[in-house]
């Protein structure tokens, strides 16, 4: 089954270029495009896509009120910024709104679609230059390592967070159910004061004494 795709963005070339790529194979569709973001949130309620991908620089509501608006609605499908911004305070505002991944738009299409097919597949997806400013802004985590108390499978979660697992990957490698992963990852989030699992998994690339043998 082909992985449903919302496009919110106020550039109607871009939307146009980017609805040939995503119907271009089998493994994605289009399910809906718009040019705002209150008409993303309707077209999203409305068509309950498995990936959304909204830009971030639109008027009059931008792309993290979108985001917000998205995941207060409790909108299901994962939500992607897809934009022109390599600012590391739009990317950090981004994955603190709760994005389930940061891609610019500079990039191949043939790497777009790749990440788009590791978006769908539950994956955290981050443009290589993204990485980077995110790695660099979490460089001081917010706690002590030797502050953070998290438990052995806490420990396990949050390495298989870095390696870019998705909850059910984590869940089928770990013999545990899916709800049980997500209410680990609150704890450890909770713990490290941190507010979303990409956050959680840059933080422990940058305490490699919380890697497990």
């Amino acid at each position: 089954m082909s992985t449903r795709i919302l496009l919110i963005d106020d550039h109607p070339l871009f939307r146009k270029g980017l609805a040939q790529l995503v119907s271009a194979g089998d493994e994605l569709a289009l399910a809906g495009e718009v040019g705002d973001g209150a008409g993303g949130l309707a077209l999203a309620l409305e068509l309950d896509p498995d990936l959304i991908l909204i830009d971030l620089n639109m008027k009059p509501m931008g792309g993290i009120d979108t985001l917000k608006a998205l995941k207060a609605a409790g909108v299901r499908g994962r939500c992607i910024i897809l934009t022109v911004s390599d600012d590391e305070r739009d990317v950090l505002e981004a994955m603190r709104a709760g994005a389930d991944g940061y891609l610019l738009k500079d990039m191949e299409p043939e790497e777009l679609h790749q990440q788009l097919r590791r978006a769908a597949a539950g994956t955290v997806v981050l443009g290589t230059s993204v990485a980077g400013l995110l790695a660099h802004a979490l460089a001081a985590p917010p706690s002590a390592p030797q502050a953070v108390d998290l438990t052995d499978r806490e420990r396990e979660i949050l390495n298989l967070l870095a390696a870019g697992r998705s909850n059910k990957e984590i869940a089928r490698e770990l013999g545990i159910s899916d709800a049980t992963v997500k209410v680990h990852i609150k704890h450890v989030l909770r713990k490290l004061s941190l507010k979303s699992r990409l956050e959680a998994a840059v933080w422990a690339l940058q305490a490699p004494q919380f890697k497990t043998s």
